[in-house]
């Protein structure tokens, strides 16, 4: 059944809570930065209410900064392709958007101006929570965030860093269903005039305006649109069978793509639970359903608990004890092949599977999340140390990748160095965390399926990659 109303655990006061509405506001300001959609948006629609309830307009305003940590042209690509859907959908609703270039908080307090109060989605990552402080301290009225960007908000499900998936998802289950509910939009009954921002129309200009190469845009387009198209796509033909083919990067029906959506905040976690368990309901196999959501939510939302309770989550210092032991007394180990972070980015390995992993990477933005476990996993084995390993994976990682420089892209590279996961046998230079092998790629995709991938890469991109 949908609702109107934030679930209120998504609600919290960034200021002290003892500051008053400005009462002669003549709008309330909703900042959106993370949740760039507008619909099944819980920050949107308590910003809705909001200015309902004081009687005024709501303003809409993104900050776009054209040096975001590690982003990319692609990046801005994809997101601006998102936000001129936002701006079109806005509009729709009588709701005046603004697209601002400068640094984000300062594009917020200045919109917030004669505001009323102002209403904020939820960041979790160092700049981002640094951001939402920078805002508090520049204006007097209220300042609420909303969460909008996982299904069970990070301290509901734990109030401390859990170190495995099997100890956060019997609380996540717990209280999944008090989360997973349908969010309707409501009517705004004070319409506001226009606002002066850029112009979202052409996507192509706006990035020659911000000096940005967009030579590579990516595999995917970006905007609620499409996240909803490939979600369409997959309920219709990837759903059935997902547990079992998964791991197959030859079937590419059987992902659903919500990744780089999810990252840009252009489609609801909790609206993608309901799509898929609606699916489940009109036939598709309750483990198939189980698998999908396993990702969406346990995986997905172990790294946001990661990245909330541990400051250094970007660093090689985050790891646990024991891989960080295990790594530092190989680090002297002979590595058969040492490659630097241009040979690596060039796919200039003796390895063909991973130069073309890496070319899926580097041209497209998007690789099968399988093969991102052997691509990461070789990193280790061919960089000088153990450190400089995980700075060219996180690297590579945050800067192709078009779901990278996300709370999932922190926690899962720091994952092929032992994060979340557990003592396995010891081998040369990986020392105790978990092996990935060429004969071990082979082995579980089988060679007939790692050349048929080979060869359908060389078939769209008309080159065959290097190495054996």
């Amino acid at each position: 059944m949908a609702t109107q109303l934030v679930h209120p655990e998504r609600v919290r006061r960034l200021d002290d809570g003892g500051r008053e509405p400005a009462g002669d506001g003549g709008h309330v300001l909703y900042w959106m930065q993370r949740a760039c959609r507008a619909e099944h948006n819980d920050a949107l629609e308590r910003a809705v209410r909001c200015a309902n309830d004081h009687g005024v307009p709501l303003h809409v305003v993104f900050g776009l900064t054209a040096d975001y940590p590690q982003a990319s042209g692609r990046h801005y690509r994809f997101l601006l392709e998102g936000l001129a859907e936002v701006a079109g959908a806005l509009q729709r609703r009588g709701i005046p958007f603004a697209l601002r270039q400068g640094h984000p908080p300062d594009v917020a307090a200045a919109a917030a101006a004669g505001a009323v109060e102002v209403v904020v989605d939820r960041g979790y990552l160092r700049h981002l929570v640094a951001w939402r402080r920078e805002l508090v301290d520049a204006v007097d009225v209220p300042v609420t965030q909303v969460e909008a960007d996982v299904v069970v908000p990070v301290e509901v499900a734990s109030d401390k860093r859990e170190y495995a998936a099997r100890t956060l998802r019997p609380k996540l289950h717990r209280a999944l269903d008090g989360f997973v509910e349908e969010l309707s939009t409501t009517p705004l009954e004070h319409t506001g005039a226009p606002l002066d921002g850029l112009d979202t129309a052409d996507v192509g200009e706006l990035l020659e305006q911000l000096g940005l190469d967009d030579d590579h845009p990516g595999v995917l387009t970006g905007g609620t649109s499409q996240a909803r198209a490939h979600l369409e796509r997959f309920l219709a033909e990837g759903l059935a069978g997902y547990g079992r083919r998964r791991p197959d990067p030859t079937a590419p029906r059987a992902v659903s793509y919500q990744s780089a959506y999810l990252h840009h905040g252009q489609v609801s976690p909790v609206w993608l639970v309901l799509q898929v368990r609606a699916a489940g309901a009109d036939g598709a196999a309750t483990e198939d359903v189980d698998a999908w959501v396993e990702e969406l939510v346990v995986r997905r939302e172990l790294a946001y608990n990661y990245v909330t309770f541990a400051p250094d989550y970007d660093a090689f210092a985050s790891l646990p004890d024991w891989a960080r032991t295990t790594l530092d007394e190989h680090r002297d180990d002979e590595r058969e092949h040492v490659y630097t972070h241009d040979q690596l980015r060039d796919g200039r390995t003796h390895d063909a599977a991973w130069n073309a992993a890496m070319a899926q990477v580097r041209d497209e933005g998007y690789l099968h999340n399988h093969l991102r476990m052997y691509w990461g996993k070789q990193v280790v084995k061919w960089s000088a140390s153990p450190e400089q390993a995980f700075d060219n994976l996180l690297r590579l990682n945050n800067e192709h990748l078009l779901d990278g420089r996300d709370a999932a892209s922190y926690a899962n590279v720091a994952w092929v160095f032992g994060l979340h996961d557990r003592a396995w046998q010891e081998t040369d230079v990986a020392g105790k965390t978990r092996p990935m092998t060429r004969s071990g790629l082979d082995s579980k995709l089988s060679k007939t399926l790692l050349r048929a991938w080979l060869d359908e890469l060389e078939q769209r991109t008309g080159e065959r990659p290097a190495g054996d």
